[in-house]
């Protein structure tokens, strides 16, 4: 008797927040009784408890066993191998013929006769990039059955107008992660307090991927997996709308598109602008019919292409961004009264809803859009006043390789150029690659080489700038002309990796370390016992047949020097492997430069690296730094929290990384440790908020502008309250990219061939140049707004200040750099500094006084 009335106090509990779906199908829509309700497969009711990634991936794999209106694909793997789940969905007798149907779609877009009257629309909807923003896909379970399921006219217009792609989760890793979490703190009897545990996380939260990236920004960028499988199907579709479900603060409603006016990317058509406004009444409507509060043009905006909602709106399709208010556990108290979770849920499903009404009302509007968005292109770009971008690849095949395939992701051609040209100035070698306008991504060959500084609205939601060949640190330069400009009629595709010559016994060994994968050769040598030299200074030495000249920071490998009985063979495979040429040499006799046994040989060895992380600290940009190291430099850092710095034995690791953070809660006997670290040996790299911490802490020689000084510049008389939003925008860097003059004869800028180099800079904390010598490694040149926007006022207080400074301090060394190094994963440019930093931090003796 006692185990009933348990069982039944638990089910009235559980019934508080357990829907039904006649709550999320309130007019009765008529299913399938053949095909199973989620709940059939759950054990739960949506809404009640949060679906774990492999119970949505369940669900979705036995409605598509069930239903003819669905198939089910895997298009890709996650970092943590979680499957990236496609649903295509449409009538049962166009998903027979689904690849005639997606033929005729994009064959529209390279032919403007086409008929487009009896085509159907491609809508794509995508559910929770961000995986503690859940109700997405939780939702996604209701709309995949009702597209399954539902009976009668309505449904059957639906299914023969349009083909639509369902991604159910875009973010597998992180939604497994919150709904662990959500999971796991809830109780029988729930809690709103939005103190509790259930609606905190700890750090780092599941927002993000497995390497704390947000994936909302990777959809230009291409650095993870889950992108670069989706951008595959959507340039294998060209969807004409894509939807983009997030969430946002408890205390707010709902939002939709359009967002702020003025706040577009000018490439971006103004048609483009109408669609989206005629699809937002559809949302105004069935929000209106159901009670819910919503406001559009409001924050947010259309400018950064790397955003799931604003990609689709540079490649012909039109992207909808909806941000529900978030109950992020299971109820949660707001100013708008107890939000529950399947009340979050309902919202993102009658805006899906909404969708697919508008997609059928508008198709032939959308349709005709995107094929005049194609076909016009190549008009379009002949009335430019310029005919392309060339770009210089260089000696680091990874870096070139890395950006051409980006670009050719994106459907963007670039063709090797056979003879040097000039352009705009500057000399451009025979190794290098023209990316014409006249191509059909047109649009996004200039957004993604854009150098724009002012737009019509200078406040930005996300960055003003990401121009990739600077990131990648490739010179370009736009050419006006393609008189004397001769190029392969074969657009770029990466080469089959040749065969190198096997190495045998010989003196001694050296590879440049020019090479991106460089470092991770050269560790992955170190792990494995063979033991290895830097040269400090330029060299040449005498191979098998000739000369053989090797720049600074050539790696040096001699055979006196190893005790592994099989190096040589491990020497092959390392050349195999990363596809980087390791030379012979025949004597330590070099005829230019130091011998091979010479003090400016230093010795390099495998870096022991500990990234501090924990509340405070940036999961993004400790993340940033965790994934170059683990992907470029084969590296496993040990990422330990601030408050368990005290329980470390420093002496075990060669080098500490701070990222971007607040350190000021380390306490003073962790702040004596690390400085006693240091003085014994160790380096200590800090950006941004770490580089803060250094100077603080005076480990680190230097004066900084905070960003209360930086703002202080700004004439703020006669302003009024109206202004406020536009002065903050004004004084903030929303993320630009900037130039620097560099010290290219600096151990830490070992590789770098160019006297200047590009940093992306999203603060305006900055740091003041040293007036003692050899300190300044970068200093931000005098005109140093390389594109994105950045008010005078801060650009000038930017001119001439330090990017990158480093100097002893007792037998370690203190690096700090004013900007991240590894934004967002695709700064390759950059990267390498840190990369140097572990490897020849040590190499160097200057004193910061």
């Amino acid at each position: 008797m006692r185990f009933i009335l348990t069982v039944v106090v638990i089910l009235a509990s559980f019934s508080s927040v357990a829907k039904p779906l006649s709550y999320y199908f309130e007019q009765q829509a008529e299913f399938d009784p053949s095909i199973p309700t989620p709940e059939k497969v759950l054990g739960y009711q949506v809404g009640e408890w949060h679906v774990r990634h492999d119970q949505l991936v369940r669900y979705m794999e036995i409605l598509a066993q069930k239903s003819d209106r669905i198939n089910f694909e895997v298009i890709g793997r996650t970092h943590e191998q979680r499957p990236l789940v496609m649903l295509t969905i449409t009538a049962a007798n166009k998903l027979k013929n689904i690849e005639q149907t997606r033929q005729a779609h994009l064959a529209r877009l390279n032919n403007s006769n086409n008929k487009l009257a009896e085509q159907p629309s491609v809508v794509w909807m995508g559910y929770s990039v961000h995986g503690n923003e859940s109700s997405g896909s939780n939702a996604a379970l209701l709309v995949a059955y009702y597209l399954a399921a539902a009976q009668g006219d309505e449904i059957n217009e639906l299914l023969n107008n349009t083909v639509i792609l369902l991604d159910p989760a875009l973010n597998p890793d992180g939604l497994a992660r919150f709904a662990n979490w959500a999971n796991s703190n809830r109780g029988i009897n729930l809690s709103s307090d939005p103190q509790t545990r259930e609606h905190v996380e700890s750090w780092p939260s599941s927002r993000t991927n497995h390497y704390w990236f947000d994936l909302n920004r990777d959809w230009l960028l291409l650095q993870h997996p889950e992108s670069r499988a989706r951008i595959a199907k959507f340039h294998y579709w060209k969807p004409n709308i894509l939807t983009d479900f997030h969430e946002m603060g408890p205390n707010s409603s709902y939002f939709f598109q359009p967002g702020i006016p003025s706040r577009k990317h000018p490439i971006t058509p103004e048609e483009n602008v109408s669609l989206t406004k005629a699809i937002a009444n559809y949302h105004a409507k069935t929000l209106d019919e159901n009670n819910a509060l919503y406001f559009t043009e409001e924050s947010f905006d259309d400018f950064y292409y790397g955003k799931g909602s604003t990609y689709p709106d540079v490649n012909g399709g039109v992207g909808i961004l909806f941000e529900q208010a978030s109950s992020r556990g299971h109820i949660q108290e707001t100013i708008n009264g107890p939000l529950t979770f399947a009340f979050t849920i309902k919202n993102q499903l009658l805006t899906s809803l909404s969708t697919f009404k508008a997609a059928i009302d508008n198709r032939q509007a959308l349709l005709e859009y995107q094929a005049n968005f194609y076909n016009k292109a190549v008009e379009l770009a002949k009335d430019e006043d310029y005919q392309g971008y060339i770009v210089q690849g260089g000696e680091d095949k990874t870096r070139t390789n890395d950006f051409l395939s980006i670009l050719k992701q994106h459907q963007i051609n670039a063709y090797p150029v056979k003879e040097g040209l000039k352009a705009e100035g500057k000399n451009f070698t025979a190794n290098s690659y023209f990316v014409p306008l006249a191509q059909p991504q047109y649009r996004l060959v200039k957004a993604i080489f854009s150098e724009q500084q002012n737009f019509a609205d200078n406040t930005f939601y996300d960055v003003s700038g990401w121009t990739l060949a600077h990131a990648f640190n490739l010179p370009f330069a736009k050419v006006n002309s393609r008189w004397g400009l001769e190029v392969d009629t074969t657009a770029w595709q990466k080469a089959k990796q040749p065969v190198l010559t096997p190495l045998t016994k010989n003196y001694a060994y050296g590879f440049a370390w020019d090479d991106m994968l460089a470092p991770k050769m050269l560790n992955s040598l170190l792990q494995q016992g063979i033991k290895a030299r830097v040269a400090l200074k330029p060299l040449t030495a005498t191979s098998t047949s000739n000369e053989i000249n090797f720049d600074a920071g050539s790696i040096i490998i001699p055979a006196g020097l190893q005790t592994e009985t099989d190096w040589v063979a491990k020497l092959n495979q390392a050349q195999s492997q990363f596809d980087i040429e390791i030379k012979p040499i025949t004597t330590g006799l070099t005829s230019k430069g130091a011998d091979l046994g010479s003090r400016s040989m230093a010795v390099v060895s495998a870096p022991k690296v500990l990234l501090v992380g924990g509340k405070g600290v940036s999961q993004y940009e400790a993340g940033e730094v965790w994934y170059y190291l683990d992907r470029f430099v084969g590296v496993a850092p040990t990422i330990v929290e601030m408050n368990r710095l005290a329980s470390l034995e420093l002496s075990n690791y060669s080098h500490i990384v701070l990222a971007h953070g607040d350190y000021s809660t380390l306490s003073d006997t962790d702040k004596v440790a690390i400085k006693s670290w240091v003085r014994k040996g160790g380096v200590i790299w800090g950006h941004k908020g770490g580089a803060k911490f250094l100077a603080d802490q005076q480990l680190l020689k230097a004066s900084y502008l905070s960003r209360r000084d930086v703002a202080s510049a700004f004439d703020t008389q006669g302003l009024k309250y109206a202004d406020k939003d536009h002065l903050a925008g004004r004084q903030r860097i929303a993320g630009a990219i900037f130039n620097t003059d560099v010290d290219t004869t600096h151990p830490l800028m070992f590789s770098f061939k160019r006297d200047t180099l590009p940093v992306f800079k999203n603060s305006t904390w900055l740091l003041e140049a040293s007036q003692a010598p050899f300190v300044n490694i970068l200093t931000y040149t005098q005109q140093p707004l390389l594109a994105g926007f950045t008010d005078a006022v801060n650009v000038e207080q930017v001119a001439g200040g330090a990017a990158l400074v480093a100097h002893s301090y007792g037998r370690g060394s203190v690096i700090a750099m004013t900007d991240n190094p590894v934004f967002r994963g695709y700064w390759y440019g950059t990267s390498r500094l840190l990369s140097n930093a572990l490897f020849f931090g040590h190499t160097f003796r200057v004193s910061g006084n």
